[in-house]
C-alpha cells in the first residue's frame, strides 16, 4: 500500500524497539486503514507484518541498529519529508527501544557495553526526537513524543548505572524539550512515561542476573512470584491510553501507576 498518498491516513507513528515486548503490542494495537505505522528495531517482525496484512493497514518496519543513530536519524527525517499530511491529524514518536546493558558496578563493564547502553538508550532518543520534531515542526497536525522511561530512573539500585543514567537522562531532556516546545504555538506535546514493571525479556534479564553483581535481583523473582507483573499486552494498552487521553502533555514526567485511574 501507498501510505504516503492515501487521503484515509489520519495517523502517523514512528515506534522504536517494536518486534517484541511492549513494543510489537503497541504496534500491534495501533495497526489500522486509519494509521501509518513505521517500526524500527533491530530485526523485522513477521507477526507484525502477517497482523498488518490481515488489518489492511498500512505498516513499514525498518531494520536498524539504535547504537549507531545517527544514520537512523538522517533516514527518519527524510523519511517524514515525503509524508502526504494533508488529512494527518497527529504524527507521534514513540521512543520505546532500549538496553539494560550489563546490570553490574560500573568498573566491571567493558566501555564498548558501556557506549552501546547510553547510545541505544539516550542518544537515539535524543536524536530521533530531534530529526522528528525538525521535519514537522510546520505541520498542522499535533505532534506527539511519548518516552518509555522507567521507575529505575528515579530509584537507584547498585549495578544499574548505565540503565539508570540513560532512563534519568530521557526523563530530563524530556522536561527540557517540553520548555522549548511550550514557547512553539502550537508545540509538541513530549511525556517521558515510566510504564511499571512488565513482563518482558528484559525482566528474566533482571532475575537472571549475577547475586554478587546485582543485589536487587530478589526483588525481581518476588515480583513475578507474586504476579505482580504486567503482561506487555496490557501495558501496551495502558500506555496508548494515556497517549490518547487529553492530559498527554500537561506533566512532562510520568509514572503510569499514577494514572491507572484515568485509564479503565
Amino acid at each position: 500500500m501507498n501510505a504516503h498518498s492515501d487521503a484515509h491516513i489520519q495517523h502517523l507513528y514512528v515506534i522504536t524497539g517494536a518486534s517484541k515486548g511492549m513494543g510489537l503490542e503497541m504496534a500491534l494495537q495501533l495497526l489500522s486503514p486509519q494509521h501509518q505505522v513505521l517500526c524500527i528495531s533491530r530485526t523485522e517482525s513477521t507477526e507484525l507484518a502477517q497482523a498488518a496484512a490481515r488489518a489492511g493497514a498500512f505498516l513499514t518496519q525498518w531494520c536498524e541498529n539504535l547504537a549507531e543513530p545517527e544514520g537512523v536519524a538522517h533516514r527518519l527525517a527524510a523519511w517524514l519529508g515525503t509524508i502526504d499530511r494533508a488529512h494527518l491529524r497527529s504524527a507521534t514518536l514513540i521512543n520505546n527501544a532500549g538496553t539494560l546493558g550489563a546490570m553490574a558496578p560500573l568498573q566491571t563493564v567493558a566501555p564498548a557495553t558501556i557506549t552501546q547502553a547510553i547510545m541505544v538508550g539516550l542518544v537515539a532518543p535524543l536524536q530521533l526526537t530531534a530529526s522528528f520534531l525538525q521535519a514537522t515542526g510546520d505541520w498542522s497536525s499535533v505532534q506527539n513524543v511519548l518516552n518509555i522511561s522507567s521507575g529505575m530512573s528515579q530509584r537507584a539500585m547498585a549495578g544499574a548505572a548505565l540503565y539508570g543514567a540513560g532512563k534519568a537522562g530521557m526523563d530530563q531532556f524530556s522536561r527540557c524539550v517540553a520548555l522549548d516546545e511550550a514557547r512553539r504555538s502550537p508545540g509538541a506535546r513530549i511525556v517521558s512515561l515510566a510504564p511499571g514493571v512488565i513482563d518482558t525479556d528484559m525482566q528474566r534479564e533482571l532475575r537472571n542476573g549475577d547475586d554478587a553483581l546485582f543485589p536487587d535481583k530478589a526483588r525481581y523473582i518476588q515480583l513475578q512470584a507474586t504476579g505482580a507483573l504486567t503482561s506487555p499486552s496490557e501495558a501496551a494498552r495502558q500506555v496508548l491510553a494515556y497517549l490518547h487521553h487529553p492530559e498527554f502533555g500537561t506533566e512532562s514526567v510520568v509514572n503510569i501507576v499514577q494514572k491507572r485511574d484515568l485509564l479503565t
